[in-house]
């Protein structure tokens, strides 16, 4: 007597294999695991420090400009590769002249240029430039006077 299953039997058949495996796997470590609660167990972890203070505070808007401009050259990346799939196949170039070939450059092309303009524009209005921390004067009596500290001050600059 042969026993045969179709494939979504089998898909089936792994899924509860993996459920049992992974249930026994927890019912073992739960019954095997070593019950000693302790305060410094129970205490909620985030990178090494204790939390102090709302979780809900002020955020630099700028970080998400940069990730947003991340996401958008990697996107770039995602829609370049079939593209450059395609451009590297000979039969698609030479089986019209070459015109199809001419076509996909000038393609990428517009496509590079239009995400170009993205970050010119976001470069343009300042959307890149993280905010300077101001200078504030210090109580500090040195020995130079703080016209030369100025003056090399604005060299450096």
């Amino acid at each position: 007597m042969e026993f045969e299953t179709s494939a979504f039997g089998n898909a089936l058949l792994y899924i509860i294999v993996g459920i049992v495996f992974a249930s026994g796997g927890l019912a073992t470590w739960f019954l095997v695991r070593p019950k000693r609660p302790n305060e410094e167990k129970n205490a909620p972890y985030e990178c090494g420090e204790e939390a102090i203070g709302t979780p809900w505070g002020n955020f630099n808007m700028r970080f998400y400009i940069v990730a947003l401009i991340f996401i958008l050259f990697d996107v770039e990346v995602v829609f370049l590769f079939p593209w450059a799939i395609v451009f590297g196949n000979k039969d698609y170039i030479t089986a019209t002249d070459g015109l199809w070939g001419w076509f996909a450059i000038g393609e990428a092309f517009v496509f590079i240029g239009i995400l170009a303009l993205g970050l010119i524009y976001a470069w343009a209005n300042g959307h890149l430039d993280w905010v300077k921390p101001e200078e504030k004067p210090t109580s500090f009596n040195g020995k130079v006077p703080l016209q030369d500290y100025m003056q090399l001050n604005k060299k450096a600059s």
